[in-house]
């Protein structure tokens, strides 16, 4: 019997003693598992695209240049912000220094103004050597106070020179660091300066470009055609990549459903509602599945919800989009961007921002197209997001809504 309580007990520690070593290999098995999914997600959303480029090959050739240039301007614009952030933070570095400096002139400033009075009252005492002092006193016991008195005076005097000095040290390196950080904030200029103009540049050169494929599609009668061919490669998009997404579940985490968000939801950008669901569009019979949100180019795009980023590419008629899903069967999408901050696979936070508003796809002034999703079918975005002021779309906010379970 007590072997074999001795057997049971041993098998129990070793039991336990496996326990964690259960724990970690599961960790490390569900990592190896995220990592493969987000591989095959992008190898399918990649191979998607180069379905998509192939089977357009011919219709697209005149489109090609304006997908280069609308390209080139996102890569210009999204540098420009980079070098922006770094100037904003460049611009607070030395903000700290001048601050530091000033505190180092106050505190230098003081020190020399109690230097000052230390002098001043060693000048009042005589300026008695220690000598003088010990053979003018007769009384030991006032000879030993006044020379504690006089080493606290010389100790003073000394910690106090000490202090100037540290304080001298101190305001010069804080007088180098600002001029180095001067150095970096010229270089930044002169580097946002310079990419700006090419930028410039660019968006001439795009000007020309549109100019060239409208009066193509003019002369070849595609004008109707054109906008047609657009929604339909936009829905073979969607119905390929929800395919494609089928099978690779989605991470639920904190988060609620897309689906139960209805009406609270907020819009990915303020600005004006140019056009709603369901209106008509300028040219032929077809009607906007989705809505197009006026605002200045370069305002930023944030994500209306949890999810994982689908498609993000050029796509004639859409310009620059942004596909996001979240499970479910919903998607969002955000057409029309100037640059576009998340690649395929990458996961997006709600109110994380994704793009910054533009006029690609060939659009003469700019705003952002933002369209929902449900099982391939187009839903009314006013219905899910937050109530607007007329056709005015207020500040976005991204804790305006508790999205969390």
């Amino acid at each position: 019997m007590q072997r074999a309580g001795a057997a049971a007990t041993l098998l129990a520690l070793v039991l336990c003693a496996a326990i964690p070593d259960v724990s970690v290999a599961a960790e490390k098995a569900q990592l190896r598992q995220k990592s493969e999914e987000l591989v095959r997600v992008k190898a399918r959303i990649k191979q998607l695209q180069t379905q998509l480029q192939s089977a357009e090959g011919e219709r697209q050739g005149h489109n090609s240049a304006l997908r280069e240039t609308e390209e080139r301007i996102g890569d210009l614009a999204r540098r420009v912000r980079v070098i922006v952030v770094s100037l904003d933070r460049q611009r607070q570095r030395m903000a700290e220094l001048e601050q530091e400096r000033a505190d180092a002139r106050l505190q230098l400033d003081f020190h020399r103004q109690t230097m000052e009075q230390q002098i001043r009252a060693a000048y009042i005492m005589g300026r008695q050597e220690k000598v003088k002092i010990l053979l003018n006193q007769q009384d030991p016991a006032v000879v030993s106070r006044v020379m504690v008195y006089y080493d606290y005076l010389n100790d003073a005097r000394l910690a106090r020179m000490n202090l100037i000095r540290d304080s001298l040290q101190r305001l010069a390196k804080i007088e180098q660091a600002l001029s180095e950080e001067e150095q970096r904030l010229q270089q930044l200029q002169a580097k946002e300066a310079a990419e700006r103009e090419q930028l410039e540049r660019t968006r001439v050169g795009r000007e020309r470009v549109i100019a060239a494929l409208n009066a193509r599609l003019r002369n070849k009668g595609q004008e109707l055609d054109q906008p047609k061919a657009n929604e339909k490669q936009l829905s073979s998009l969607l119905a390929n990549i929800q395919e494609a997404l089928a099978d690779i579940p989605m991470e639920r985490l904190a988060h609620k459903p897309f689906g139960k968000l209805k009406g609270r939801l907020p819009w990915p950008s303020k600005g004006r509602l140019a056009a709603s669901f369901g209106s008509p569009r300028k040219v032929g019979k077809l009607r906007w599945d989705g809505v197009l949100i006026s605002a200045p180019e370069g305002r930023e795009v944030k994500a209306v919800h949890y999810g994982r980023v689908a498609f993000a590419d050029w796509l004639r008629g859409f310009g620059l989009l942004l596909i996001v899903d979240h499970g479910d069967g919903y998607m969002s999408l955000y057409g029309h961007n100037q640059s576009l901050f998340k690649e395929t696979g990458e996961w997006v936070e709600p109110g994380e921002v994704v793009a910054l508003v533009g006029s690609s796809g060939g659009r003469s002034t700019s705003g952002v197209y933002f369209g929902i999703r449900h099982n391939g079918a187009a839903v009314n975005p006013k219905k899910w997001c937050r109530r607007t002021k007329g056709k005015r779309i207020s500040v976005v906010r991204s804790q305006a809504i508790n999205n969390k379970v």
